[in-house]
């Protein structure tokens, strides 16, 4: 069932990326992910690994990451159960430092180094607000639009005046600009930036080698980088300690604890960004 009206290619292309995003941005999925990096664990061993989930927390986030294809559950005997990752959730593991370097450039600066892991929480809470990766595609392919051509894409079947409020938080996040009510909207250079990460998480859902996310129709067509305008979240953020580089197309790296959990936290890690963007 169409989303937009977009090509049908490029709809399915845009509702496979939004799954992607949804699976991996609920609070502690994605430091349940890094913390079964390695061998399989059993359950205590990863309880004791992600020590702040409360008693009963952790049963039905594993459930769901394994109903999402991203976990397995294999039971040697009764009494001898491991979880690790599957093979799809070891080959999204690469996307995880593409998403700390976009956010190193164009988040906000923090008022002390912030460990990787966090920074990756607050960019997936941008990305998954509602229509977010549509607006996005829609502005790269376009360069500029409407609100109006725009809610006639994004949401052809609904009364056009509610794109605006996706837009707004957009705008107020630094991905989009505008140069007021009325005027037509575009990617910010943050939004642009974006391309590497939603080229590969397009290539990762659609069961692809991640190199080809240089391919991509949308964002892996080089074009010219939009001029950086001034807006509160623009600034770089210190950068936290030394991740292992991205690897499009080759095996996923082995991955530890202290990669992203950089930086001391407290016991129990903040939780991601509320709405409003990442402003702290």
């Amino acid at each position: 069932m169409a989303i937009t009206a977009l090509p049908p290619d490029t709809d399915t292309d845009i509702a496979r990326v939004t799954e992607a995003l949804t699976m991996i941005t609920p609070r502690w999925n994605v430091r349940i992910m890094l913390a079964l990096s390695g061998p399989p664990l059993r359950y205590s061993e990863l309880a004791a690994k992600v020590s702040w989930l409360q008693s009963g927390q952790l049963h039905p986030k594993l459930r769901t990451l394994c109903d999402a294809g991203l976990v397995e559950r294999a039971e040697h005997s009764s009494r001898h159960v491991t979880y690790g990752h599957t093979e799809r959730g070891a080959a999204l593991l690469p996307v995880l430092p593409m998403i700390v370097t976009w956010a190193e450039e164009h988040l906000e600066q923090a008022d002390h180094p912030l460990p990787a892991i966090e920074q990756i929480e607050d960019s997936l809470t941008l990305l998954t607000r509602r229509h977010a990766a549509a607006i996005l595609w829609v502005l790269k392919s376009r360069q500029e639009v409407s609100g109006r051509a725009l809610a006639r894409i994004v949401m052809p079947k609904s009364d056009w005046t509610n794109v605006y409020p996706p837009l707004r938080q957009l705008v107020a996040d630094g991905l989009v600009d505008t140069d007021g009510i009325g005027r037509p909207y575009w990617l910010s250079a943050a939004g642009d930036g974006l391309g590497p990460v939603l080229g590969t998480l397009s290539a990762w859902s659609a069961g692809q080698p991640l190199n080809q996310a240089a391919h991509h129709p949308v964002w892996g067509q080089p074009q010219a980088k939009p001029a950086p305008r001034p807006w509160v979240s623009s600034q770089s953020r210190p950068a936290p300690a030394a991740l292992p580089p991205a690897r499009t197309g080759e095996a996923a790296p082995t991955w530890h604890n202290r990669d992203l959990f950089s930086h001391a936290t407290a016991v129990r890690p903040t939780a991601a960004i509320q709405a409003g963007g990442p402003r702290r």
